[in-house]
């Protein structure tokens, strides 16, 4: 009579929760902001101090409107350069943001963001809930959640 594999009752429990890493677990809260009727001399100056590459534009109500990064900024710039004109006077963000925003689900599981980040090609994505802007996304935020997923469950 051959040995029979035994490795005792099984545990149902055992495996099926899987805590869920969210967008709201990783995403910045405190955000550098722009509203439309600011001038791209600001922006600019806002990018460099806080070293970053764009941020999003809201209105009085702090609800989302749009998104202005370097390269909108770089654009106005080069344009004005290349035609040898004086700087708009007209060169509010509300002129040279992208208003077709793509947002992100504070729900969302940040490895589902991950793929986003990767089919969009985008680098950061606000974060909505009822209309208000509540955090923005960036894909090194996905990288830190990624390194501390790692560090807890793989060997």
């Amino acid at each position: 009579m051959g040995i029979k594999s035994f490795q005792g009752k099984r545990d149902t429990s055992q495996g099926n929760e899987e805590s869920q890493i969210l967008v709201s677990d990783y995403m910045t809260k405190k955000l550098v902001t722009f509203k439309a009727e600011d001038s791209l001399d600001t922006v600019i100056s806002q990018l460099i101090k806080y070293k970053i590459s764009g941020g999003p534009v809201v209105n009085d109500k702090n609800e989302l409107i749009g998104i202005i990064s370097e390269t909108d900024c770089i654009k106005h710039i080069s344009e004005s350069k290349y035609y040898n004109m004086p700087s708009d006077t007209n060169n509010t963000v509300g002129k040279y943001m992208v208003t077709d925003v793509d947002t992100i689900d504070k729900d969302m599981n940040i490895f589902d963001a991950a793929f986003k980040f990767i089919s969009s090609h985008r680098r950061r994505f606000p974060v909505v809930d009822n209309g208000k802007l509540i955090g923005q996304l960036s894909q090194k935020d996905v990288l830190k959640a990624a390194i501390k997923v790692k560090g807890n469950t793989w060997k």
